[in-house]
Parts: C-alpha cells; sequence; structure tokens
C-alpha cells in the first residue's frame, strides 16, 4: 500500500461514496479490496490528471480555451512601445550581424533544429547577453505551474528569468524551430502556453514572448484582462538574413533586457 500513499489523493464526494461500501478493514479480505480499491482510485487520478496536463511543447489553441477565455487580437499598436526603443548599434554590433548575415545565408535552409540554435540564434542571443547579477537566459529548463485545475509544464527552448539553479520569476520566452511548423505542434501556440504559465506563476498580466521559424521571427504580447479573459498579439514577421530586419531583431531583444527585465 506505501506506494500509493506517496502521492496525495484528494477525496471528493464520488471517491468517499466508494469508500462508504468498505468499512471493515478487521477483516483480512477488506483489507484486501481496500487495497485494490485504493490502486484503483489512484490509477483513476493519474488518468485525469493526464487529461488536465498542458505540456508547452505539444500545446494547441483548442486546449488552451479549454482553461481560459483567450483570443487573438490584430493590433500592432500594442508592439509600439517595445518597437519604438531607442537603441543605436554600434560598429562592432554593425559588423558582427552582417557577418552573420554573410556566413549562414546559403546554408542556413539546411539546417536542423540543433544547428541552428547553436548557429544562428544563440549567436544573436550570446551577443545581446542576458546573464546579469538579476535575471539570466535559460535552455531547456523545467517550468510548471497550475491554472484553473490544469497543470502547465514543459521546457522552453529559451527563457529569460530570475533564478540561480531553476528559473524562478520569467520574463520572456522563445520557441525555436526549423524550417516549418511542427506537426506535433504550432510553435505560436508552445509559446503561448508557456507564457500563460508564467502570468499565473508571476502573478502580473502581461508578458512578452516570441518563436522562430528557420530564419523568420515574430514576437507576441500575452495580457491578462481585469475580468480574467486574455489577449495575444502577434507582430508582422521579420527575415533575420535581411540586415534591415535582423537590426530590428536585435534592438527588440535589447528592448527585452533593459525594459521588460527588472533590474
Amino acid at each position: 500500500m506505501k506506494k500509493y500513499l506517496k502521492t496525495k489523493l484528494e477525496f471528493s464526494i464520488e471517491t468517499l461514496e466508494r469508500l462508504i461500501k468498505i468499512v471493515n478493514l478487521d477483516k483480512e479480505s477488506d483489507k484486501v479490496k481496500f487495497e485494490t480499491w485504493l490502486a484503483n482510485e489512484y490509477k483513476l487520478l493519474e488518468f485525469i490528471d493526464k487529461k488536465k496536463t498542458i505540456t508547452f511543447r505539444y500545446a494547441n489553441l483548442s486546449d488552451l480555451k479549454k482553461v481560459v477565455n483567450i483570443k487573438q487580437i490584430d493590433n500592432n499598436e500594442k508592439f509600439k512601445e517595445w518597437f519604438s526603443y531607442k537603441y543605436k548599434l554600434s560598429d562592432d554590433e554593425n559588423n558582427f550581424l552582417l557577418s552573420l548575415i554573410k556566413k549562414h545565408r546559403l546554408s542556413i535552409v539546411n539546417y536542423n533544429e540543433t544547428k541552428l540554435v547553436v548557429k544562428f540564434i544563440g549567436q544573436i542571443l550570446n551577443k545581446i547577453d542576458f546573464d546579469t547579477e538579476y535575471f539570466t537566459d535559460w535552455y531547456g529548463h523545467k517550468m510548471t505551474c497550475k491554472l484553473n485545475g490544469y497543470t502547465f509544464n514543459g521546457e522552453p527552448d529559451f527563457a529569460v528569468a530570475t533564478g540561480i539553479e531553476v528559473p524562478e520569476t520569467p520574463y520572456f520566452f522563445l520557441q525555436e524551430y526549423k524550417k516549418s511548423v511542427n506537426p506535433s505542434g504550432n510553435p505560436e501556440y508552445q509559446v503561448l502556453a508557456a507564457m500563460l504559465a508564467a502570468i499565473e506563476k508571476n502573478k502580473t498580466n502581461t508578458i512578452k514572448g516570441g518563436y522562430i521559424i528557420g530564419a523568420y521571427w515574430k514576437f507576441m504580447i500575452l495580457e491578462k484582462l481585469e475580468n480574467g479573459n486574455y489577449e495575444y498579439f502577434v507582430s508582422d514577421g521579420f527575415e533575420a538574413l535581411n540586415f534591415e530586419h535582423l537590426k530590428k531583431i536585435y534592438i527588440y531583444l535589447q528592448a527585452v533586457k533593459y525594459l521588460y527585465c527588472k533590474y
């Protein structure tokens, strides 16, 4: 029986009704019945828990709408503050971005996800340098929280968050992909799931994120309204092999660091 007692079992009315049928544990046969009953209750609980779990990497909009009232709003004005951030690139930064484009322009289409992250995306993120005494960058670290009775969990490809050994207060997420939408999930909804978890975890009403497909970037804003509903916004796309677009991506990431991460 001990193996079943490692996990908390919440007794609902239905559970108690099933337990009432087994009240005399003096007889050995009744003890066996009780252990069988307890095992079945945990199997039922595990089945329910699996049905009420949202994993970031496999999240879709239909599942998210079962948990919260959420809809996308088409409003580029939401990005005005973020995208108006004033940042002057140095000669070194300009040369870095130009060199990155020149080196990968012809071959990036053939990169798998790992090579795309290491050779291209990671180079940009490292140049920004999110590693400070107040927050740092996290790659594939597990995050989890409860939201409206559902468990949200996963390992975001990239996050900026406080913490020393594990992420604590997340400020920004990126979901990275190779060439196209993964058949098992849309990166927009995957990062959206992580952003929903972050708002609940942080007890705030907004967070920012983005996703990448090949050299193509989009940024996102999620807001929680006073009535408990959610709205999210997706920016126009930016082509990272275009120098002017890459400069914007770089500046918008600098804005995340200096405007939206708390020092």
